[in-house]
């Protein structure tokens, strides 16, 4: 993945309008999950509901291709995650940390490496606002943001639950 293949793209604050989108492109990589035989994203979490929640909340970013059609989606949340307290002393820091959850590309309008250039942006746009260190957790069947993360040097710092499931919970340092 190269900057240049994403230079035309935008990444914005998801509108309320948008949310059907969003959520038919998070329907798409529900499904994906599914075929890959994950287990993530298969109990009607999350759904139409959690994304309208994300955007009145200002949690919703999404990408933007440069012929205008939303290709990806995910909630970058500035106000912490309670299931991350369970494992206060493994992560990296203790310092405020923002938190990427429900990351989806379009698999219909599919650009590869858009997920890593979104998580990208994301660390980005948490550097803007004084948040010196990203959260995200995926779930253990996951390979591909799996990988994601290791590219992006994401360390992992322990197991966190949702729902009753574990997760694989990562921290990066954004200052390094």
């Amino acid at each position: 993945m190269s900057k240049e293949q994403f230079s035309g793209f935008t990444f914005r604050k998801a509108l309320p309008e948008e949310a059907e989108l969003i959520w038919s492109i998070m329907q798409e990589a529900i499904d994906k999950r599914r075929e890959e035989g994950s287990q993530q994203w298969q109990d009607g979490y999350p759904n139409l509901d959690v994304v309208k929640t994300d955007i009145e909340k200002g949690y919703g970013y999404v990408s933007i291709d440069p012929n205008g059609q939303l290709t990806g989606y995910l909630a970058l949340i500035f106000d912490g995650e309670p299931a991350y307290e369970a494992i206060a002393d493994q992560w990296l820091t203790n310092r405020p940390f923002s938190v990427v959850h429900r990351i989806a590309v379009s698999q219909s309008n599919y650009v590869k490496g858009q997920a890593t250039w979104m998580l990208e942006e994301a660390q980005q746009v948490s550097l803007e606002n004084g948040y010196l260190s990203m959260k995200v957790d995926t779930n253990f069947d996951n390979t591909g943001m799996l990988r994601v993360l290791d590219k992006l040097g994401y360390v992992y710092c322990g197991e966190v639950y949702f729902r009753g499931s574990a997760r694989k919970a990562f921290e990066k340092k954004l200052d390094e």
